[in-house]
């Protein structure tokens, strides 16, 4: 039973900064692609990060160079520390896990275009407030 436990979420002001976790459990695929979703009110469910098992990552244009994917593969734990944040960031943040490689062996594209259909497993989320 795929479990995943995100953390972290808190209201903070313009310009500060949050670090998010989604502690992981229940799975022993060989290979996962983890990742970042947020939604704001009224709006679709976006892509924010994702990382592959061999550490490559991709972000969504509009956190790039402010946000960062990482993860702790021996506490089995993701991570999203959110820098620079900004009023728009204000939305539920989900983390997501998929038993497939994020990327395509011939791929060098680092942009996420993944889509919220494109994962199986989902937490609960945590809130994020920028204000």
């Amino acid at each position: 039973h795929v479990q995943l436990v995100e953390s972290g979420g808190g209201l903070v002001q313009p310009g500060g900064s949050l670090r998010l976790s989604c502690a992981a459990s229940g799975y022993t695929f060989s290979s996962v692609c983890m990742a970042w979703f947020r939604q704001a009110p009224g709006k679709e469910r976006e892509g924010v990060a994702n990382m592959d098992s061999d550490g490559r990552t991709a972000y969504g244009d509009s956190v790039k160079g402010r946000f960062t994917i990482s993860k702790d593969n021996a506490k089995n734990t993701l991570y999203l520390q959110m820098n620079g944040l900004k009023s728009e960031d204000t939305a539920m943040y989900f983390c997501a896990a998929d038993p497939r490689p994020c990327f395509d062996p011939g791929s060098s594209d680092n942009s996420f275009v993944e889509t919220p259909g494109d994962y199986a497993y989902w937490g609960q989320g945590t809130q994020v407030t920028v204000s």
